[in-house]
């Protein structure tokens, strides 16, 4: 089984959503995910967490990650088969919202 991380992107941060949303939207919210991981069952490695942005350490122009709002890890046989466990995933029900899928790859002689 491979490792994928998956990266939630959208164009209003988590920190925003949080702060707006009210308590009956927050738990809807966590319903969907929660029944979301539920269907996904034994290949949520790591539900995850929203995130926050907070500082960029690189090269300047380097491109930055300030649209990612969140993170899950999930293990399956291939990138296809992560595809299908997202269908339907909550997230994409937020207009201008995306998922990224990135393959764990071992490291060389470990």
């Amino acid at each position: 089984m491979a490792k994928f991380m998956i990266l939630y992107r959208a164009s209003t941060t988590a920190r925003e959503q949080l702060a707006s949303a009210t308590p009956e939207q927050m738990k809807a919210g966590m319903d969907a995910w929660m029944a979301w991981a539920g269907k996904a069952g034994d290949a949520v490695v790591d539900l995850g967490a929203p995130l926050a942005y907070a500082t960029q350490v690189n090269s300047a122009g380097a491109a930055g990650a300030d649209d990612v709002t969140g993170y899950s890890f999930l293990e399956a046989d291939s990138a296809q088969a992560v595809a299908g466990i997202l269908d339907g995933h909550p997230h994409l029900e937020m207009p201008g919202s995306s998922i990224d899928v990135l393959e764990l790859l071992s490291l060389p002689g470990m």
